[in-house]
């Protein structure tokens, strides 16, 4: 399959936006005024492109951000240094084509002079499977879990060293 990673624009967001609310509860909801602070404040953000439409996105921050989820927080007290994956969404009729390890390839080699471990969560309450087992093939490994939305969810929190 022939596919472009592109840098996210202001254009891209009512798209991205829609995809995101697509995937729910696999990440979370979001309104466009937090995905324009996405593109000010990610150091990451980029869309994966198939025939000219956009397929998914991937949205990833260094430490320090102004930026204020608990799971970032977490790997935060943590951690000196990684690059939070905040959120990766591919559209269903995309599902197990790999762009979404595309985008995870092109995110490890964007951070290996910026950060020694990409951080992520993903849901375990309610069970996201798919996204474990794609997670752990890649690489991550569970570093801990926390319970969010007052204890109606519990996530994974998952670290990648890099081997750089």
């Amino acid at each position: 399959m022939n596919f472009s990673i592109l840098p996210t624009t202001s254009d891209d967001l009512s798209k991205i936006l829609a995809l995101n609310q697509a995937a729910l509860p696999a990440v979370s909801s979001v309104a466009i005024d937090e995905m324009a602070h996405f593109l000010n404040i990610a150091d990451y953000f980029k869309i994966i492109s198939v025939e000219g439409g956009i397929a998914g996105f991937l949205i990833a921050l260094t430490t320090g951000k102004d930026y204020h989820s608990i799971n970032y927080k977490w790997f935060e007290n943590k951690y000196n240094s990684f690059i939070y994956v905040d959120r990766i969404v591919i559209a269903p009729e995309f599902y197990s084509q790999g762009l979404g390890r595309a985008l995870y390839d092109d995110l490890s080699n964007f951070s290996k002079s910026k950060a020694p471990r990409i951080t992520c969560e993903v849901n375990i309450r309610p069970m996201n499977q798919g996204s474990i087992l794609f997670h752990e093939k890649y690489g991550f490994t569970q570093v801990g879990t926390q319970e969010t939305d007052g204890g109606k969810k519990e996530v994974s929190l998952m670290a990648f060293e890099s081997k750089y």
